[in-house]
C-alpha cells in the first residue's frame, strides 16, 4: 500500500509508459509546479530507444513502481492492452490509486476492473480513455448519474476523423489522406484500430456502462469503418448537402431497450457534428429532462490526452472514485440489435451483393454500384469482416427501425440535430 500523503505536500507519481501521453503529461507537470505533483519514478519497456530525458529519470521493469510504497498514484498509458490489464489489476488488488488512458484494456475488461475495485478498495479512474481532451466519463457517471439519457453519439476518434476532413475539403481519396494523417502523427503506421472503428467501439463500450449501466463485450457493438471509402461516397454525401462522419450511437429505443453501434453515418449541417474536423472528437448527449448538451475537443495528442490524466490525478487527490450509479439500479436496461438500419451500400462486385440482404430498397444505382435501403443490424454484425475485406463502403442515413414494429422509425439525425 502506497503511503498516506497530506495535501500540501508532493503528490508522488509513479508513470508507467513515455510515449506520446506520458511525455505529454510530464510536460504539462513540469510547466504546472503550483501542483505540487511530482513524477518521482518512470518505467519504460526499452531501455534503449532514445528518450528526452537522461537515462538515469527510467526504471525498465514496471513491477518496481508497483511495489513502490513512496508512490500515491499510477499512471499507466502504454499501448499493450494485456500488459496495461496485468498491471492494473495487479495495482489494483493492492488497494492502490492508479489512472489509464489504455481504452481496448478498459472495453474489454471492465467487469472486472469494477469488481476489483469494489473487494480490495483500490480507484482507477479512466477519463484518458475517451475523447482526449473531452470530459465525458465524468460527466456520464456525475453529472448524469441518475438522469435517463436518451441518446449518446458521436465523433470519438480523430484519426478517421482527420482523414474524412481532408477527403472532403480536397475530393481526394482515401489513400493520400491517410498517408498525409500518418505523416503528421494523426494516424498510426498500421492504422486498422482507427480506420476500421474498433477504438471508437472501445470508447462506445466503456461509455455504455456510465451511460445505461450496461457491461458490454466489445464484439456486441457493430464497428464498421473507412477503410473502403472513395471520392464517390464524399461526392454523394455533398450532393445531399451532408458529410461523412464515423459516428458512435448509444441510443434508448421506444420499448426502453439500449442499442449501440459505431459506423459512418450522413450528417446534415443543423447537426452539432457537422462541424467537428480534423483530429477533433464531439461527443452529442441528449438527457431526459436536461435536454441536449454538446461537447467538443481535441481527442489525442499528447497535451489534450495527458490533460484528461491531469484532471484524473487531481480528482484522485481529492479522494474521487466513479459511482458507476447506473450499474447498481435494481432495473437493468436490456440491450438488443433487433434492428433494422437505413444505409448507403457501394459494392465494388458482384460477390459482395450476397453479404447482407435489403428487406427495402429505396434507391437503387446499379450503374454506380450502390443503393439505400434497411438492412438488419445482425446482419452486419455477422458479416462485417467480409464486408470489410470485400471492398464494401457503408454508412448510415440515421434512420432506424425495429424488427418488430417497421412502422415505428426512429431518426438519428434528429437526435444530432437537437
Amino acid at each position: 500500500m502506497p503511503t498516506t500523503k497530506s495535501a500540501d505536500r508532493p503528490l508522488q507519481i509513479g508513470l508507467i509508459g513515455f510515449g506520446c501521453v506520458g511525455q505529454g503529461l510530464y510536460d504539462i507537470l513540469e510547466k504546472l509546479p503550483e501542483l505540487n505533483a511530482h513524477i518521482r519514478r518512470i518505467a519504460v519497456k526499452n531501455p534503449t530507444k532514445a528518450r528526452p530525458l537522461p537515462h538515469d529519470r527510467f526504471d525498465f521493469h514496471a513491477d518496481d513502481l508497483l511495489q513502490d510504497p513512496e508512490l500515491d498514484i499510477l499512471v499507466e498509458v502504454i499501448d499493450d492492452p494485456t500488459e496495461a490489464f496485468r498491471l492494473v489489476s495487479t495495482a489494483l488488488r493492492q488497494g492502490r490509486r492508479i489512472v489509464t488512458a489504455n481504452k481496448a484494456m478498459v472495453a474489454r475488461h471492465l467487469t472486472e476492473l469494477v469488481a476489483l475495485q469494489r473487494e480490495f478498495g483500490g480507484t482507477l479512474l479512466y477519463e484518458a480513455a475517451v475523447c482526449g481532451s473531452i470530459p465525458i466519463v465524468r460527466t456520464l457517471d456525475a453529472y448524469f448519474s441518475h438522469e435517463p439519457l436518451e441518446s449518446v453519439s458521436g465523433i470519438f476518434n480523430g484519426s478517421s476523423n482527420y482523414v474524412l476532413s481532408r477527403m472532403t475539403e480536397e475530393g481526394s481519396d482515401y489513400t493520400p489522406a491517410l498517408a498525409e494523417a500518418q505523416a503528421l502523427g494523426f494516424a498510426e503506421t498500421d492504422p486498422t484500430l482507427d480506420m476500421a472503428a474498433f477504438d471508437p467501439r472501445s470508447k462506445a463500450t466503456i461509455l455504455a456502462a456510465h451511460a445505461y449501466g450496461l457491461l458490454l463485450e466489445p464484439e456486441q457493438v457493430l464497428n464498421l469503418g473507412i477503410e473502403n471509402i472513395t471520392a464517390q461516397d464524399i461526392r454523394y454525401a455533398a450532393a445531399l448537402g451532408q458529410k461523412i462522419k464515423v459516428v458512435a450511437s448509444l441510443q434508448k429505443l421506444p420499448d426502453g431497450r439500449i442499442t449501440a453501434f459505431v459506423t459512418p453515418q450522413f450528417v446534415a449541417p443543423t447537426a452539432p457534428l457537422y462541424a467537428v474536423e480534423r483530429e477533433f472528437n464531439g461527443v452529442v448527449l441528449e438527457a431526459t429532462y436536461a435536454g441536449t448538451q454538446f461537447l467538443s475537443g481535441r481527442g489525442a495528442g499528447g497535451h489534450p490526452t495527458g490533460s484528461a490524466v491531469l484532471a484524473d490525478l487531481v480528482a484522485l487527490r481529492a479522494g474521487l472514485r466513479y459511482s458507476y450509479a447506473k450499474l447498481t439500479t435494481t432495473e437493468k436496461p436490456t440491450y438488443t440489435t433487433d434492428l433494422e438500419v437505413e444505409v448507403y451500400i457501394r459494392r465494388p462486385d458482384e460477390d459482395a451483393s450476397n453479404l447482407v440482404t435489403f428487406s427495402e430498397i429505396s434507391q437503387d444505382n446499379p450503374a454506380e454500384g450502390y443503393a439505400v435501403g434497411y438492412v438488419s443490424l445482425a446482419q452486419f454484425l455477422r458479416h462485417r469482416d467480409a464486408l470489410r475485406r470485400s471492398g464494401t463502403f457503408v454508412a448510415r442515413t440515421g434512420k432506424i427501425r425495429l424488427l418488430q414494429a417497421k412502422a415505428n422509425v426512429i431518426s438519428e439525425t434528429t437526435v444530432l440535430t437537437a
